[in-house]
């Protein structure tokens, strides 16, 4: 078995284009798989009753913030997206290749795989309706499982929006936060205002993105920038201005610092991607191992699968725990070190449920790009093209 994986990892590393920079796939890579443990950790759906309610530990145990800090990372996911989206445009404009054409085929990788999850949650939720759930225990668990659609929306009105933000210095949407924030908080302007900032906060990482594009990002001095300008200007909006710890939102707290974002969550994801570019050339070293690359490479391959039903997986579980009574760090409240450490028993049997979600849905993901050639010998390899939200690496498979 051993020498099968690594056999299959030789064949992932050999498709590799020799010009690929890996470290884009694995930034990718990590900033899916914080995103997906963050939720598995700090979201919770208690069983009040014959009820299902949503709930979060970092209320009850506010020192558990830090904890978003490492797991909230949409910022570096944008800025990869910038970076791709401007680099693959860029790629269109010198083949000739219209602009509709680039951007049905962006779009279309991201919301082809969406169909499976609203077919999937709409024959799901009339069934619970007409089983007899509650109107809350429904709206509680369609609203987990179709939130990362948020996402989706956002960063396809980014990707349309690419050509106009090829030269937009990220300054330009950082100020836009800062003023919302200033007439949000500071002068005690309408709350409606704050939800500018959800196209201006994420445009933010984005037009980093841009800018990695143009080479402007390259020397280290400007990672560390980013990290140090970034940490110190969340710390004194955090410990002098009042803005909550999390990076994430909690359930009843007066003020988010994600929904919608605030200046704190842009400042910190700035400090987020500054991280990030310090980090590329020991993950492009990392990268060479070919299994090391081969497990980014099938993660980059499975992104959109992995995001669109980890809450799912995580909901799935749930329920069907349901059936053994009140489990710990599943079903109970989430107001202490024991639930801290039942949930984290809990994340492998996530990650299996996730695996055969993976497995009933990947092909709407890879479903398109197959191309066969035969070689000398009668064998052949089939190409699959990645269809997650940025190009990835091309799978080759053997048959």
């Amino acid at each position: 078995m051993l020498l099968g994986v690594r056999q299959a990892a030789g064949r992932i590393d050999a498709a590799t284009p020799p010009q690929r920079d890996r470290a884009v796939d694995a930034l990718r890579a990590l900033a899916i798989l914080g995103v997906v443990l963050g939720h598995w950790l700090v979201t919770a759906l208690v069983a009040d009753g014959g009820v299902l309610r949503a709930a979060s530990p970092l209320g009850p145990m506010p020192w558990l913030a830090p904890v978003s800090w490492m797991f909230q990372t949409l910022a570096v996911f944008f800025m990869v997206g910038g970076h791709v989206a401007t680099r693959s445009l860029a790629s269109a404009r010198a083949r000739g290749g219209p602009y509709g054409a680039w951007l049905r085929t962006r779009l279309a990788r991201l919301f082809v795989p969406v169909a499976a999850v609203l077919a999937v949650w709409t024959v799901a939720a009339a069934g619970l309706l007409l089983g007899g759930a509650s109107f809350v225990t429904v709206h509680t668990v369609v609203k987990l499982a179709l939130s990362p659609l948020w996402f989706l929306l956002v960063f396809a009105v980014l990707t349309a929006a690419t050509p106009l933000l090829v030269r937009l210095n990220p300054l330009w949407p950082l100020a836009v936060v800062l003023h919302v924030d200033l007439v949000r908080f500071g002068l005690g302007g309408p709350s409606w205002l704050g939800w500018v900032n959800v196209a201006a906060g994420w445009l933010v990482p984005y037009t980093v993105g841009a800018a990695w594009t143009r080479g402007e990002l390259e020397r280290p001095r400007a990672g560390r920038l980013l990290l140090i300008g970034g940490v110190v200007v969340t710390a004194l909006l955090v410990g002098l201005a009042g803005y909550p710890a999390s990076m994430v939102g909690v359930p009843g707290a007066a003020v988010s610092n994600l929904n919608p974002p605030t200046l704190a969550a842009v400042a910190f994801g700035l400090a987020q991607c500054g991280a990030a570019l310090l980090l590329r050339d020991r993950l492009r070293r990392a990268m060479r191992g070919p299994r090391v690359w081969a497990a980014v490479a099938l993660v980059n391959l499975s992104a959109m699968t992995v995001f669109l039903w980890h809450q799912t997986a995580m909901m799935a579980t749930t329920a069907t725990g349901l059936f053994a009574g009140r489990l710990p760090g599943l079903h109970t409240v989430p107001d202490g070190l024991d639930w801290v450490a039942a949930r984290l028993l809990w994340l492998p049997v996530f990650a299996l449920v996730l695996g055969v979600c993976w497995a009933a849905f990947h092909g709407f993901e890879s479903g398109g790009g197959r191309r066969v050639r035969r070689e000398p010998g009668g064998s052949r390899v089939v190409r699959v093209g990645h269809r997650g939200t940025t190009p990835g690496p091309r799978e080759t498979r053997r048959v």
